[in-house]
């Protein structure tokens, strides 16, 4: 990766990486979004559209869904698996009755009778619309990610649309017909058509077309999935998706230089870790402690360069876990540990069909290996864990310890360095490697900064809190102000940044610095002192 550019990551390849965990989060098979993008660009070159148009068409089809995982905590909260919840998007016509009922069913899932009782009462009386709030910020927050991976204009507006519809109906729910951009409506009916095509074949494409003209999807574009059925979907099993969609990209392929490729890789870390409040940030911070500890070893820049990437993209792979597992406060059973075991491998088979991108797969999906064989995915021991996964399970150790999970609050970095050297007498953690992260931590002296966007200190305090999936009233215990004063904070804050929901407000503090705490990217460093012994 750090050869000629000719040689470096296209950034086709990097969105089509992150789409196979899209697909995992929506509880369909790998490749489902790579092959609803070749159908996109199929219809695009049968409608004729120009270079511009079809390049618009192909990004949005890749990145549609890519902003539907940012508040996977609050679908947990109210459906339980929000995997499955997402699932049944394509099982059910939009507003339909039979829709509505399943997502009722889903309220509360997993839960004892009395709670579920308890959240289908909060929910008829506000939940509804923090569901209507989500779906309206799932296409902001995919233009988000589109304009920080430095995509067109019109890439952005089209998703910004993304999930309006045909007959005014969908979300944010502001356009309507023609109104709503070709690439918007074409990415959307190409995804349904997708599973639908692989779940019913034929018929059930054609049904879909036939019972949603002229409401969800556009008329024309129905008649097109309908007359050249075949043409659009017909060889898509035999097609390779990857190889296809890559040398699908628009125009000239976009190779990232290698600055390009840390902005792009970071931005995609930021949306990746929104998926859970308890993760905001970890892979930034991570990136930056794991790279310290490569230079306290003395490795050459290349060699840091490649555990800050593999930091980055370690992961990818939750987004295939459901936050029922993540963010639940007690014990895990046997079969949701199984799911998180998963993880690693999911972010290696991500990453596993660029070749630019598998080198930091490989040690990504070490990075919960143990010397003795506890770890996983693969039970590992010894010098079968290379040298720089073996930093990286110490430095991700040391980070997520200092950061607060739902069974337990953050540890000082005190706590934490003993947790670490505990591991290392245990014979699970590499002594050096452990070394090499303690040294580069450190104790960080926090600097007094002012506030982003205008935010007071109280105001970044609340932020954080906010963006941890704090209520306003657990925010007021935590500060020890009223419930009232702190939903008052939370309205300014929403009107200085410009955000409306947790999710975006978890991305603007991620951005600004202000998440997690310690270890931020891209920062001068900070005064640091020895750990004691």
């Amino acid at each position: 990766m750090d050869g000629d550019r000719r040689e470096g990551v296209r950034l086709a390849e990097l969105v089509a990486a992150l789409s196979l965990g899209i697909d995992l989060g929506f509880g369909q098979p790998m490749e489902h979004v790579l092959r609803q993008c070749l159908i996109a660009v199929r219809i695009a070159d049968l409608r004729g559209l120009d270079d511009d148009e079809r390049a618009c068409a192909y990004w949005t089809a890749l990145l549609v869904n890519v902003g539907c995982h940012t508040d996977a905590h609050e679908q947990a909260k109210w459906f339980g698996d929000d995997i499955g919840l997402k699932s049944d998007k394509y099982a059910y016509e939009f507003h339909s009755l039979r829709g509505a009922v399943a997502g009722v069913r889903r309220i509360g899932a997993g839960r004892a009778p009395l709670h579920r009782f308890r959240l289908g009462l909060e929910f008829a009386i506000s939940g509804h619309r923090d569901v209507d709030d989500m779906l309206a910020q799932h296409g902001a927050l995919a233009r988000a990610l589109a304009e920080q991976l430095g995509l067109s204009r019109d890439v952005l507006d089209a998703l910004g649309a993304c999930y309006e519809q045909w007959d005014g109906k969908g979300w944010p729910g502001a356009l309507r017909g023609s109104a709503v951009p070709v690439a918007s409506r074409i990415a959307q009916i190409a995804e349904f058509a997708e599973v639908a095509h692989r779940t019913g074949g034929r018929a059930a494409v054609h049904d879909l077309a036939r019972t949603r003209s002229a409401k969800q999807f556009d008329p024309e574009l129905c008649a097109l999935l309908v007359e050249r059925c075949d043409d659009l979907l017909a060889d898509l099993d035999q097609v390779q998706s990857w190889e296809a969609v890559v040398e699908a990209e628009p125009a000239l392929a976009r190779v990232l230089s290698d600055e390009e490729l840390d902005a792009a890789l970071l931005a995609i870390a930021d949306f990746v870790d929104l998926k859970s409040p308890y993760t905001l940030g970890h892979a930034r911070a991570l990136a930056v402690l794991v790279a310290d500890a490569g230079r306290v070893l003395g490795r050459p820049p290349a060699a840091c360069r490649l555990l800050r990437r593999a930091a980055l993209v370690s992961g990818y792979g939750r987004l295939g876990v459901s936050n029922a597992i993540w963010d639940k406060p007690g014990p895990l059973g046997a079969g949701e540990w199984e799911r998180v075991r998963l993880h690693p491998y999911l972010t290696e088979r991500m990453l596993s069909q660029s070749p630019a991108l598998a080198a930091l797969g490989a040690v990504a999906v070490q990075q919960r290996e143990r010397m003795d064989g506890s770890g996983y995915p693969r039970g590992l021991t010894g010098a079968a864990i290379t040298p720089p996964a073996r930093l990286l399970t110490a430095a991700d150790a040391y980070q997520a310890m200092g950061e607060p999970r739902p069974h337990r609050p953050a540890l000082t970095p005190e706590k934490a360095a003993a947790e670490l050297r505990a591991e290392v007498a245990a014979g699970r953690l590499d002594a050096a490697a452990v070394d090499a992260v303690l040294t580069a931590a450190g104790h960080r002296v926090p600097r007094r900064r002012e506030g982003p966007a205008g935010l007071t200190a109280r105001e970044v305090e609340v932020l954080r809190l906010l963006a941890r999936g704090l209520s306003n009233k657990e925010i007021a215990r935590a500060l020890v102000i009223a419930p009232k004063t702190a939903g008052n904070h939370v309205e300014h804050i929403y009107a200085k940044i410009g955000a409306s929901n947790r999710a975006g407000a978890s991305l603007f503090a991620v951005q600004h610095g202000l998440l997690p705490e310690q270890g931020r990217w891209g920062e001068p460093p900070m005064e640091r002192v020895a750990l004691s012994s």
